[in-house]
């Protein structure tokens, strides 16, 4: 697993980064969009059925790296908007991870 785009200023142990990225992952099968808003914010349409595990996660992500700050929205879909202090503090970091969104099953992320 590469792990070439963790921020150095991620304050996770190192052992720990490869489980953390399994859950972004896991939590990108969800993905309805992805929109760039500004160059420090990059805004993640998911379905609503995973919110409590996108909140879980970016509570937990923001333990570590503190530079990233999560706000939610939820209507038919659940946005995640993450936010940076500064283009230059990490602002590429989440967009690669984040597959271009495919046509999946609203509920079960099926893409059959």
């Amino acid at each position: 697993m590469d792990l070439a785009w963790v921020p150095r200023a991620c304050a996770l142990p190192t052992a720990e980064q490869p489980l953390r990225l399994a859950e972004f992952d896991a939590l990108f099968t969800a993905l309805r969009a992805v929109e760039r808003p500004e160059p420090t914010r990059l805004r993640l349409v998911l379905d609503a059925s995973v919110e409590a595990i996108a909140r879980d996660l970016a509570a937990r992500e923001t333990e570590c790296c503190s530079f990233f700050t999560f706000a939610f929205d939820r209507d038919e879909h659940l946005s995640v908007d993450i936010s940076i202090p500064s283009a230059g503090s990490g602002s590429s970091t989440v967009s690669p991870r984040a597959p271009p969104p495919r046509a999946a099953h609203p509920f079960t992320g099926d893409t059959r």
